[in-house]
Parts: C-alpha cells; structure tokens; sequence
C-alpha cells in the first residue's frame, strides 16, 4: 500500500524525514471502526517500505481524542460473531506485530482520550509522549471482555504488574501525569507543547545513526517477543469473551448510557 491507499490515516511529510501520521475521524473523536482497524494493520509496513522517513509519529485529529476506543457499531458485530471475532483476532495481532517489526522508530503524540485500538497503537510505540491534561484507559473490563489487544504485552514491562493488575482489572482512566509517574509513557506536558516537543524528539532521532538506532529498537524488542505467548492467551481470551452474555450486556449498556449489569455478577 501506498500512502494515498488509506482512508482514515492522513500523511504530512516533515523535514529531516520525520513523517506525521494522524488519526483522522474527528467527529467520532477518532474512533476505530473496522476500516481504521485495518489500516493501523497496514500502515507500518508503508512506513518500513518508505525510503524518505527516519522518523514516524503518530497523533489524533483535533485537540480532544487521540483515539477514542472502538466504534460503537463495529464493536457490536463482534458480539456473538465468531467470524468477525476471528477477523478482529487475527488483525489486533498485527497491530501489535507489525508496530514491532517496523524498523523505524515510533513516536506516539497522546493529544487526548486514548482507549482500546488506539491505546494500544499510543502504548506500542518506542516513544510515547502524553499531554498532561490526556486520559487513557484500557476499558476492556468495561465492556465484559479481557484486557486483550494489547495490554499483556506491555503493560507489565512498563509500570509493573502491580500498576497494571489495578489499572486493567478495574479500568480505572489515567491522566497524563500519572501514566508519566508509574512508567506507563515516557514523557508527559502540557497540551500545548506536546507536538513541539513530539517533533523535537523526533528530530533528534532522524539526526542520528539510523542503523543504531533501528538496531536499538529491535534489542529491546526482544522482551515483548518473550511476552508473545502471553499475549496470544490474552487475545484469544478476549475474542472468547465476545461472544458471552457479559459482552452483549457491556456493549448494550454502552449504547443506552446507562451502568452494565453483567450477567455472571448476578450469579
């Protein structure tokens, strides 16, 4: 794929190769229908395959989502749906595969809400940069399905497991200087210095050795390979959960605004 091939990720090339990759749904908040989904599969092999960029960074569209968690409508397919659930599975891997295997470094620029595919893009990359006044939550729980797509993988590795047993046990939001305190992002600042200081950073990566720097990131990848059998459980945990009583409940809880009431907790 080339970068004119995606619907719902916008390109802007920036000097000394830095490229700027934005979310681009602003009036869902930058929610991830199945569509983005994809595309967030896809875009990081363009990014390896592109001889012009050094550097990617990643950010929502607008100044109040980076990416607001899975469109409501998509969301709802998976319920009940083993062939759609099979689909998600094997695409919520990639994400997590392919931001990985990219050789070029990433940059996430966390403007916003952060939740659910778009939390694990913010958390996947080598370098995550949080505005102060930002959220993030992994709702997994919310809904009535495990912490899958992503959390397994990182989650430990970045703020321990005690942080991340509470925070994704309870799905509990974290602003952005709380995520900085625990480990969770590796900087956080006010809003509006964020793409400043997102762009600064990024610079300075394309200014030095790419090939120690390339070469860096895949050392230090090699810890969350050894997690990939944990994640594999935790992914094929949350797709089984979609389609249980508890998931059909948190999704229509959701859509009606009102607080779940999960089947097995009245048990």
């Amino acid at each position: 794929m080339t970068f004119d091939d995606f619907q719902f990720l916008k390109f802007e090339r920036k000097p000394q190769g830095v490229l700027l990759i934005t979310i681009n749904r602003p009036e869902v908040f930058n929610a991830t229908n199945a569509r983005l989904h994809w595309e967030l599969t896809k875009v990081w092999a363009a990014v390896t395959d592109d001889a012009e960029t050094k550097v990617a960074v990643i950010t929502g569209a607008g100044d109040q989502a980076f990416s607001a968690g899975g469109d409501l409508e998509w969301v709802s397919t998976m319920v009940g749906n083993p062939a759609v659930v099979a689909t998600t599975l094997t695409e919520a891997s990639e994400v997590v595969y392919n931001m990985m295997a990219c050789d070029k470094p990433i940059i996430s620029a966390i403007n916003g809400v952060a939740v659910g595919a778009g939390l694990a893009v913010a958390f996947l990359a080598d370098i995550s940069i949080m505005a102060e006044e930002a959220r993030v939550t992994d709702g997994h729980v919310k809904i009535g399905v495990a912490a899958g797509d992503h959390a397994a993988i990182c989650w430990p590795l970045l703020c321990g497991l005690a942080k991340a047993k509470y925070y994704l046990l309870t799905g509990d939001f974290i602003n952005g200087k709380e995520a900085e305190r625990i480990g969770l992002v590796s900087l956080c600042v006010p809003r509006a210095e964020l793409m400043d200081k997102a762009m600064a950073v990024a610079n300075k990566l394309a200014m030095g050795s790419q090939q120690a720097i390339r070469l860096t990131k895949r050392s230090l990848n090699g810890w969350m390979n050894m997690a990939r059998p944990i994640f594999e459980s935790s992914l094929a945990m949350e797709m089984l959960c979609f389609l249980g009583e508890d998931a059909a409940e948190g999704v229509a809880a959701v859509r009606e605004k009102r607080a779940p009431n999960f089947p097995s907790a009245r048990r």
